[in-house]
């Protein structure tokens, strides 16, 4: 019993060291999202801009990106010039301004360009919640129905783009135009 109660401390730190072990070899950017293959959370938000209340049903009609970022996210900044470049290309790119100012917001997209059709001003967050945001940059591919086909967390630059999110966008795409 009492050679039990010795062994009883390295059985527990062996099991921690496989649970933390295993850890090193995750990815980050694939945190699991219970949104996959289900329809883009229902809200009722106003436009950055202000002209406009926007709902689900806006985002509807062709597959795109929907890109979750703040002025205050430093990897939001390194993103947004790759974001600009895929919206000169043609690609569907619709903002959600997470837990942010809007005068900063507006401030933002003036003076570093906006690549968003749509621009959707959630400062208090509710449907970032219902997203299941960790943070920012976030970004969902949808596809022309709306429904959520892939999660990214993390900064989308050209390699993530070719590599990644390209071959899925192009599979929505073609999808869309049978």
């Amino acid at each position: 019993m009492k050679r039990l109660i010795l062994v009883l401390p390295l059985l527990g730190f062996l099991a921690i060291a496989v649970f933390l072990y295993r850890g090193l070899f995750l990815d980050p950017a694939e945190l699991p999202s219970a949104l996959i293959d289900k329809p883009f959370p229902a809200f009722s938000l106003p436009s950055v801009s202000g002209d406009r209340t926007l709902t689900e049903a806006d985002l509807k009609g062709k597959p795109a990106l929907v890109n979750v970022w703040g002025t205050w996210c430093v990897a939001c900044r390194v993103e947004h010039p790759v974001l600009n470049k895929l919206s000169q290309m043609g690609v569907t790119i619709y903002g959600v301004n997470y837990k942010d100012d809007n005068a900063a917001a507006q401030k933002w997209l003036k003076e570093f360009h906006n690549p968003y059709k749509l621009d959707i001003r959630d400062e208090q967050g509710s449907l970032g919640l219902n997203l299941g945001v960790y943070g920012a940059p976030e970004t969902f591919l949808i596809d022309k129905d709306g429904i959520i086909r892939h999660k990214f967390v993390g900064v989308i630059d050209e390699t993530v783009w070719r590599e990644q999110l390209a071959p899925l966008y192009q599979g929505l795409v073609d999808e869309a135009g049978k």
